[in-house]
């Protein structure tokens, strides 16, 4: 029996995110098969509206799927992209002029009073607001002027597992839909996905690694660096380990000094492009002897130290994100058990975060 099925069937540690995590090839079934037309609506209308610039306004896990809709955003469509600095205009009071600029707030709850405040003022500004949540009753679908639900369901484990590939896959078709794309190339991740969820036993053996693990380093490119941050911001919150996500080309601008040969890091190898320009970083890693694990294509995954390869032959890249971050979720489950910690209630924190 699996560590995720053995969670969900007993009372013990993890146990909640365990089954979160395995519900995720259903809720993205459902989301092409509920939300793809509701998806499809809402980017018509706001592309007919022609938007000029793009806003992308989001908190912790929320903000590094944002940071895949940069990409796809700027990459597919050519529209220049900015993430949002909230407290411009929720603490300092600025008020640009958002005129035919189009606001993106990404967010699990909708509840984060920051976020709301921002839309509200955005909207105030000009902008076309939308909200892209888990929760259609929320404060900030209300404040904005179109909504998507992200359609994950309840979540209850404190680590957002199944809501962030929801995100991620949502944000693929809306942006999809202002290209006047039919989304087709995700057709494909609900088997994909649940064919990667199926090998627990890889990721636990892998996880022993990281046991004792004082840091870790996470790098990637392009459209795998958001999958880096990410599971680093997923390793911190569950087991506690210090873990650090770089650009692979930041990473050559300086932090490379500290990876020695008992560093363990992860790099997420996109098949594509993002890839390609990571390919220079690898080189260096394996120089300095680095504990390299390689998440990603079969060829690098074997290179590495260790690793857990993808089934990304004929997967577009801009959808790989959404296979990519499962095997690194498992392994921050998977850590933290080992570690003797519960992954489904860290310390300190609380599932709706209200910053202002």
């Amino acid at each position: 029996m699996s560590a995720t099925t053995a969670a969900q069937h007993n009372d013990q540690p993890g146990r909640i995110m365990a089954g979160e995590m395995a519900e995720q090839p259903e809720v993205l079934r459902r989301i092409l098969r509920e939300g793809a037309p509701r998806i499809q609506e809402v980017a018509a209308a706001i592309a007919a509206r022609h938007p000029r610039f793009v806003l992308l306004t989001a908190r912790g896990t929320s903000d590094n799927a944002a940071l895949y809709a940069k990409y796809l955003l700027e990459v597919q469509l050519g529209l220049p992209c900015g993430l949002t600095s909230m407290s411009t205009t929720t603490a300092y009071g600025a008020k640009p002029d958002l005129r035919d600029v189009l606001m993106i707030t990404v967010s699990q709850s909708g509840g984060s009073p920051d976020l709301v405040a921002s839309a509200r003022a955005a909207r105030e500004a000009g902008a076309i607001t939308l909200a892209v949540t888990n929760n259609a009753g929320s404060p900030l679908a209300e404040v904005s002027e179109y909504h998507i639900d992200v359609l994950a369901g309840e979540e209850k484990a404190l680590p957002a597992t199944k809501t962030y590939t929801a995100e991620l896959l949502t944000l693929y078709l809306f942006v999809e839909g202002l290209a006047g794309g039919d989304g087709a190339a995700a057709k494909v991740l609900p088997d994909l996905a649940q064919q990667i969820l199926a090998r627990q036993e890889e990721v636990r053996i892998l996880a022993g690694r990281y046991r004792f693990a004082e840091r870790m380093v996470l790098t990637s490119r392009g459209y795998g660096y958001p999958t880096a941050k990410e599971a680093a911001l997923k390793l911190m919150e569950t087991s506690y380990i210090p873990a650090l996500s770089y650009s692979g080309a930041d990473l050559l601008h300086g932090p490379l000094a500290m990876v020695d040969n008992v560093s363990p890091v992860i790099a997420i190898v996109t098949d594509g492009r993002g890839g390609e320009a990571l390919q220079p970083v690898l080189e260096r890693l394996r120089g300095r002897g680095a504990d390299l694990v390689v998440i990603g294509t079969q060829a690098e995954a074997a290179k590495a130290s260790a690793g857990f390869a993808l089934p990304t032959e004929n997967v577009a890249e801009e959808v790989q994100p959404i296979l990519e971050i499962l095997p690194l979720q498992m392994l921050a489950y998977e850590v933290t058990i080992a570690r003797g910690q519960d992954p489904d209630a860290p310390r300190a924190l609380a599932k709706v975060t209200e910053t202002h």
